[in-house]
């Protein structure tokens, strides 16, 4: 399924107060009489797709214009996924766009039921509509975009030698970018690695070892308090066991206490066998409290007071603080930093055989992308040739016999990521005058021709579905004006075309003819945009023709273009049927 446009709704825009269009998908054509909006209705695409807002174009007395367009897109396409990415909706396939632009020229834009930049219209419709207006002629005129189409025109021998080339492209270009890093960067790696090997060099001198600051800082402690330590120890072991150098006998030890109290509860302990428990836990008590006193005694004896190791202590204390101050908070994180300093000094000294491997394999892939860039060339000028050829063919049949097309390829001077390739499409405009820019080279209405005879070379390479033209028939009429609407048939049969014309011979091509009437107070309101039939074609195309609605003979000339345009197009279904059956028939037998 093709994405194409639905529907429009137009609110607010110059002469048209309300009016609502429902579009044909293949080719659809907007006539009616000067001043009844039909130029308006591009104006509304153009403003749709994030075209340049003019709050002169809004309706007077209106406080705003307001274009909704309804979209059939592919429900998991890339359009959906853009629209997706920005926070819109896709429901059922449908997408709704909406622009809008007040008097006072403040713009806003809808995509999808979220509020979004006008700019991200413009960006969805690269991959949605071209829309060809007397101001809207930017598209091809892009140098990228010319490069890009012609890509597409140059067809499946291009694929395969664009991909590699654009691989390649790639990894010459991360290389190149890490080259330039590294060796730019030389001094700064030079200045690291020193660093690193000072930091490394200086934790190694010191060797410190895991958990050597938490158990420098307990033997500190206790160096630093050991009277203080010792005379606790021995007032406590006196508490419980007694001193040995005193005599007196009214100085009751712990261990003297609970031994009486185990005496005397042990001496009626038969009586009550609740005091044999007691009894139990009092012995208990006194061993326990024996062994802690001897501990005591112990701890008094080992504890003494050594100025020497703690001048040592401290020293070594004040050394591994100096590493801390550096490299980390504890000796863990010092030692932490200590591995990865190495892993990150290998990794630098290794730079330079880095550098040398990678100026080997991008000189190699600057060679690689040279032939590449060299086959994509030859592809794309044999192209150009063919097309520019095509096109001016084109010209020929829309009025401008003496027109030519071509395509200047030049070199841009390095790789780009597309090849080294620089397109633009030239005319000149008639013999002996110089191919010139497009923009420089055609007028107006010329203008638009050739962006129809490139479209139509381009059908079946372009993946824009719609396409949207105003003018594109200035200055022409005729068996010249019977080409054009020729060509924008056969433009409808692979994509969307709407056109607004003033010719009867381009609207008898049309498959759908929508006519926009004013009222009588000068306004174009939803029952002013009028879809017709067979009969009403007829009446149209006759005012077209000879400004009477029902002159006999416009009538007759009007049946006459139709009769022509149904001829045509039924010649090209039945060729195309019969090539599909061909085509059907070989892979078959294939």
């Amino acid at each position: 399924m093709r994405p194409r446009v639905e529907e429009v709704r137009i609110q607010g825009l110059g002469v048209i107060d309300e009016a609502v269009l429902e579009l044909s998908p293949g080719f659809t054509v907007v006539t009616g009489e000067t001043g009844a909006g039909k130029t308006m209705v591009v104006t509304g695409l153009g403003l749709l797709f994030g075209g340049r807002a003019d709050p002169a174009r809004v309706r007077p007395g209106a406080d705003k214009a307001l274009i909704e367009g309804t979209l059939v897109i592919e429900a998991e396409g890339r359009v959906a996924q853009q629209v997706a990415d920005v926070g819109g909706e896709v429901e059922d396939g449908q997408l709704i766009i909406s622009r809008s632009v007040s008097a006072e020229g403040r713009s806003r834009a809808w995509l999808g039921g979220r509020a979004v930049p006008v700019g991200t219209l413009t960006f969805i419709a690269d991959d949605l509509v071209a829309v060809h207006g007397q101001m809207d002629q930017q598209r091809l005129l892009q140098p990228g975009r010319q490069r890009a189409a012609l890509d597409r025109y140059a067809g499946d021998e291009l694929v395969k030698p664009l991909r590699a080339y654009e691989q390649a492209y790639k990894r010459h270009k991360q290389v190149g970018d890490l080259l330039r890093e590294l060796t730019e960067k030389a001094r700064e790696r030079v200045q690291e690695a020193d660093v690193l090997r000072f930091g490394l060099e200086e934790i190694e001198k010191a060797e410190p070892r895991q958990g050597e600051d938490v158990e420098l800082k307990e033997e500190a402690e206790r160096l630093s308090h050991a009277d203080a330590l010792r005379t606790a120890a021995t007032t406590a072991h006196a508490a419980l066991l007694g001193d040995p150098m005193t005599t007196a006998q009214d100085v009751q030890d712990a261990v003297s206490l609970l031994g009486h109290a185990k005496t005397a509860v042990e001496s009626v302990r038969d009586f009550d066998p609740a005091l044999a428990g007691l009894a139990e836990r009092l012995a208990e008590a006194g061993y326990l409290v024996s062994d802690v006193a001897t501990e005591l005694a112990a701890y008094a004896e080992s504890v003494e007071a050594d100025p020497a190791r703690l001048a040592a202590v401290q020293e070594r204390r004040a050394a591994l603080n100096g590493l801390m101050r550096k490299y980390g908070e504890d000796v863990s994180a010092v030692l932490a930093w200590a591995q990865r300093a190495a892993e990150r000094l290998t990794e630098l000294d290794g730079d330079d055989d880095r550098i040398e491997e990678l100026t080997r394999e991008h000189g190699e892939l600057g060679g690689r992308l040279g032939e590449l860039a060299g086959e994509l060339t030859a592809i794309r000028t044999a192209a150009a040739e063919r097309f520019g050829e095509a096109v001016t063919s084109e010209l020929t049949a829309l009025a401008m016999p003496h027109a030519r097309v071509s395509v200047a390829i030049t070199a841009a001077g390095e790789f780009g990521p597309h090849g080294v390739d620089e397109v633009e499409l030239r005319l000149a405009s008639h013999p002996g005058a110089p191919p010139l820019p497009l923009t420089k080279g055609a007028s107006g209405g010329e203008l638009s021709r050739v962006m129809l005879a490139i479209e139509v070379v381009f059908a079946g390479a372009d993946p824009v579905p719609t396409f949207v033209f105003d003018e594109v028939d200035a200055g022409v009429g005729g068996k010249a004006a019977v080409e054009i609407g020729r060509r924008l048939a056969k433009l409808a049969r692979t994509a969307q075309v709407i056109v607004v014309t003033h010719l009867p011979q381009v609207a008898a091509f049309a498959d759908q003819h929508l006519v926009v009437e004013k009222a009588s107070d000068g306004r174009v309101v939803r029952s002013g945009v009028v879809a017709l039939d067979r009969e009403g074609r007829e009446r149209e195309l006759s005012r077209m023709l000879a400004g009477l609605e029902d002159s006999e003979l416009g009538r007759a000339h009007a049946a006459e273009l139709l009769s022509i345009a149904a001829a045509d197009k039924g010649a090209w279904e039945k060729e195309a049927s019969k090539a599909a059956r061909g085509s059907g028939r070989r892979a078959a037998t294939g």
